[in-house]
């Protein structure tokens, strides 16, 4: 409960120091995002805040979530096969599994997928400033 209170205050003052008026639907916005611990996409944001404030538009999701991105407290994610789903920036640094059955997006962190990138950039002569991984995965059946 605390860390989504954080999470908000962070969104709230990403949005005023942009100039954006923190109005009722965009509390509410901020309070999905904060709450959610999946990968909505813009319109499943939309349905979720509309729960909490019924006035909330479509028009309005969009426009604060490209503010929030914006502002680096949000991230985009433009997974191969869907539209955009977005989390906040707030967890520390994880990958991504997308089951390419169900769509579902498991996060993860390795260390040694750490390391490893590291140790590769490195032997090539670079420093790793930033990565994403995606592993587009199905789910293996058990055999009888």
């Amino acid at each position: 409960m605390g860390e989504d209170i954080e999470k908000t205050e962070k969104m709230t003052a990403a949005l005023k120091k942009a100039g954006i008026r923190v109005t009722r639907q965009r509390i509410a916005l901020l309070a999905v995002l904060a709450d959610a611990d999946d990968h909505p996409d813009a319109e499943e944001l939309h349905q979720r805040a509309k729960v909490l404030e019924p006035s909330v538009s479509l028009a309005t999701v969009y426009r604060t979530l490209s503010v929030l991105e914006h502002e680096g407290v949000v991230h985009r994610h433009a997974f191969e096969g869907g539209g955009a789903r977005f989390e906040t920036t707030h967890e520390a640094h994880h990958d991504h599994i997308l089951d390419v059955d169900t769509g579902e997006v498991v996060e993860f962190q390795s260390d040694k997928i750490e390391q490893l990138q590291e140790e590769i950039a490195r032997e090539l002569g670079y420093e790793v400033v930033h990565h994403r991984l995606e592993l587009y995965c199905r789910k293996k059946t058990k055999k009888l």
